[in-house]
């Protein structure tokens, strides 16, 4: 054979990287979401960047593309109770979503860009209000 020799060691390690790279989407594939709130999917899109936990229950807060969005979920899904979620982007006035739900209060999404956002969440007697976060 002309041309420029075959080194086995780069086959080698090409290989073994190709490996590992299958091995380890196929597990992380298979690990799915976790148990307890990781595993509810949530009606708001993004990425989670907070969540604020209080006695009853708490609030979940995604953010994307500038905008912020909310969920309240109680600690013990059941029968109906009272939830609020509230999200203010500073400058702006709150917006709520309350009233009697069985698994969660939402979702809130308002356009927030680079603002501050205020987040308040109630689940029966049990409440949380954040001050400014997100900044």
């Amino acid at each position: 054979m002309e041309g420029t020799p075959v080194d086995m060691g780069v086959i080698r390690r090409r290989l073994a990287l190709g490996t590992a790279l299958v091995t380890a989407s196929g597990l992380l594939a298979l690990a799915g979401p976790g148990v307890g709130e990781a595993s509810a999917a949530s009606p708001c899109a993004g990425r989670k960047v907070r969540t604020v936990t209080f006695s009853t229950g708490y609030v979940q807060v995604y953010k994307k593309r500038g905008y912020v969005c909310a969920v309240t979920r109680p600690h013990k899904v059941g029968a109906r109770k009272y939830m609020l979620v509230s999200v203010r982007a500073r400058g702006n006035q709150a917006v709520p979503n309350d009233g009697m739900f069985k698994k969660y209060a939402g979702p809130v999404k308002v356009h927030a860009g680079n603002r501050c956002v205020w987040i308040k969440g109630a689940v029966g007697s049990g409440s949380v209000s954040t001050g400014w976060i997100l900044c």
